[in-house]
């Protein structure tokens, strides 16, 4: 399978390039900028990409990469800082700007040969750099210009080392999906072979040679993660799959009722555990969210190594983890700094025998619904909320009580439920509700009371990795508010989230 490696200088658009070129359906990997020019060969690497980021390479201590890489013989395109960095490295001059440019700018094309293929002589471009390349290296020309930088996209065509100043990855660019698809498609000539049915072939062979005739326990949520992941681990070890389901008390209303029922009609082999005390318990006095997420994911080892043992002897624990997963903890090596440990993230524990098969852990969330409707998951399931594996955990700010978790079941109910009356459920990414230890004077009966504020987030994205803010009518905030407070005891304010992320994150801890 053709890959294209996006090597990352720390940018907060990354892993957007990364999402652009499986876009285009060639599979594509983010990787650490220090990552030698031995290993992309060693991995067969068709094109490579270097990431914008932070920095100046005219700073100490600046980022590089390896010089072995524009002498790979594969195509380079360097997006912002990566434009620089190549110009740096190969001789040329990159200097401050006396006038930055943020935001949108237009760019004027002069060839459209290439990389600007089908693109018009002039469009709009998103910006966000404060240094330019004031001399290119030999062999370099410009191929387009900005208003405030000459040197906004550039090309070295005997190499084939290709510099754009913008954000071809970011909505704001226009046709920047095509840009991307010119380079991965046209320039490194990679074939449109990352598809649902190439990921299950791929997927499948890999459980087969890593597990072998072992057995294997599959943790199973009802999400559309660990479900696809069990349905196929199920597709390969047959009766050699069990799957445990834990109801750690953190769940959406009911939802532990739903769940069994769809697994069952899977076929899945599923031993039910409610937990949901011993959790509590846990998280008794814990009010620091990271602190939450750890407590809540060592838990969930030791249930499932103890339920194990009554079912028999398995070497293996089969997660849903997501490539989302990886970067937010950190977990590709990359210069991206921790944003949350995520609780199938980071290995087990001393104490676990377990080994870890994580059929998933490069997949995006839409990579993971396509898969799943190929392999015929049903298609509620598939187009379900994304839910957090700490479950309504992350959704109460400061420490678990029992109070704050029914307030933050029922409120999250009554936002699906609207949202799915109005026909809007499933054109959203995400929606529930918030509870913490704030608290607002409301008049109830008549009376007036202290209660709890309840705040509503509705989101939307493509695979949670940056998130927008919904705006949704403002007669349904009002009814999910008007109901929340009628029918939720405890409760006296509701309000809507309106921040995206970045710099918020989707989750509230």
């Amino acid at each position: 399978m053709d890959l294209v490696a996006v090597l990352d200088f720390g940018g907060q658009y990354s892993h957007l390039i990364t999402r652009r070129i499986r876009e285009c359906e060639v599979y594509s990997e983010l990787l650490p900028y220090s990552t030698k020019s031995e290993d992309l060969t060693r991995l067969g690497v068709k094109g490579v990409i270097l990431s914008g980021g932070p920095a100046s390479v005219y700073a100490k201590n600046a980022p590089t990469c390896d010089p072995g890489i524009f002498k790979l013989g594969v195509p380079v395109l360097g997006i912002c800082y990566g434009l620089q960095l190549m110009v740096d490295v190969l001789g040329g001059h990159v200097k401050s700007t006396t006038r930055s440019e943020y935001g949108k700018s237009l760019l004027n094309v002069l060839d459209d040969s290439d990389l600007f293929q089908s693109i018009p002589s002039k469009f709009v471009a998103w910006m966000s750099h404060g240094d330019y390349a004031e001399s290119l290296p030999n062999q370099f020309e410009i191929i387009g210009t900005s208003e405030n930088c000459k040197t906004a996209a550039i090309r070295n065509s005997a190499s084939q080392l290709y510099g754009v100043q913008f954000h071809p990855e970011v909505a704001h660019t226009d046709h920047g999906a095509r840009i991307i698809g010119n380079f991965v498609r046209s320039i490194c000539g990679c074939s449109p072979t990352w598809t649902a049915r190439s990921i299950i072939e791929t997927a499948t062979e890999q459980i087969r040679s890593s597990v072998g005739d072992e057995k294997v326990l599959a943790a199973v949520s009802g999400g559309i993660d660990s479900t696809t992941t069990a349905v196929l681990v199920q597709r390969v070890t047959k009766d050699k799959l069990a799957c445990i389901f834990v109801n750690h008390g953190l769940l959406r209303k009911n939802e532990e009722h739903i769940v069994l029922q769809s697994l069952r009609q899977l076929g899945l082999n599923v031993h039910y555990v409610d937990a949901s005390a011993r959790f509590l318990q846990k998280l008794k006095g814990i009010k620091e969210s990271e602190q939450k997420r750890k407590v809540i994911g060592e838990e969930f080892i030791r249930v499932f190594d103890e339920e194990s043992r009554k079912l028999g002897v398995f070497q293996w624990l089969a997660q849903g983890t997501l490539y989302p997963d990886v970067i937010e903890s950190a977990g590709t090596g990359s210069v991206a700094s921790r944003i949350k440990t995520h609780h199938n993230v980071g290995g087990i524990p001393e104490w676990s025998n377990f080994k870890i098969i994580e059929p998933l852990r490069l997949l995006y969330k839409d990579e993971v619904r396509k898969v799943a409707a190929e392999l015929g998951i049903p298609e509620a399931l598939v187009k379900s909320h994304p839910f957090p594996g700490p479950g309504l955990a992350v959704r109460i700010i400061g420490e678990v009580t029992e109070d704050k978790v029914r307030i933050c079941k029922d409120a999250s109910a009554i936002v699906e439920e609207t949202l799915k009356r109005h026909g809007l459920y499933e054109s959203v990414w995400q929606a529930f509700a918030v509870v913490g230890d704030d608290l607002a004077v409301g008049v109830l009966g008549d009376q007036r009371r202290l209660g709890h504020m309840v705040t509503v987030r509705v989101v939307q994205s493509v695979d949670g990795m940056t998130a927008d803010w919904t705006r949704i009518p403002e007669d349904v905030i009002e009814e999910v508010s008007s109901q929340i407070t009628g029918e939720v005891p405890g409760v006296t304010w509701v309000a809507y989230a309106v921040t995206s992320k970045p710099p918020s994150t989707i989750e509230p801890c």
